[in-house]
């Protein structure tokens, strides 16, 4: 299998299943209300602001695998919208899963050359490494996801 597609499955089961560490963002998301999800511990970050902090960081990666020019500001990552019920919530949820399938056919669709060359500017290195780069730091907010939410079933 090609890297461009390893790195896709990847991402796919990261979001959906399948993947090595038996759990996905899909099947622990849906689990959790929206009262879960902005429920707040102390020195914690809520479930709701994670979430949304993956979303930003694929978000604007999205955004230039797309060929948009990159507009990422470390600042606006966890600016959760005030979610007011629960078919906000729901609502972003379903654009989440759409942009997550959206990246994963993006990355499966580059060749070799665009996999290893400058992504957005030098900087920020090759594709290669901002692509793993968001399964990486998705998979952390994950188990942290997981932690809080049995933290909060037990309070």
């Amino acid at each position: 299998m090609c890297l461009a597609k390893q790195l896709s499955k990847h991402y796919r089961e990261l979001h959906f299943g399948g993947n090595w560490t038996v759990t996905h963002l899909q099947e622990v998301l849906s689990e959790i209300d929206l009262e879960t999800a902005q429920s707040k511990i102390e020195g914690f970050n809520t479930i709701a602001a994670l979430t949304y902090h993956i979303y930003y960081f694929t978000h604007v990666t999205l955004e230039v695998l797309e060929g948009k020019p990159l507009d990422a500001h470390d600042k606006y990552s966890y600016d959760v919208p005030n979610f007011k019920n629960k078919k906000e919530w729901q609502a972003f949820l379903n654009q989440f899963w759409d942009e997550a399938k959206r990246f994963a056919s993006c990355v499966e669709n580059m060749n070799e050359e665009q996999i290893w060359s400058v992504f957005s500017e030098e900087k920020y290195g090759n594709y290669y490494r901002n692509i793993s780069g968001i399964i990486e730091h998705s998979h952390y907010h994950l188990g942290q996801i997981v932690i809080l939410k049995k933290m909060i079933s037990i309070t």
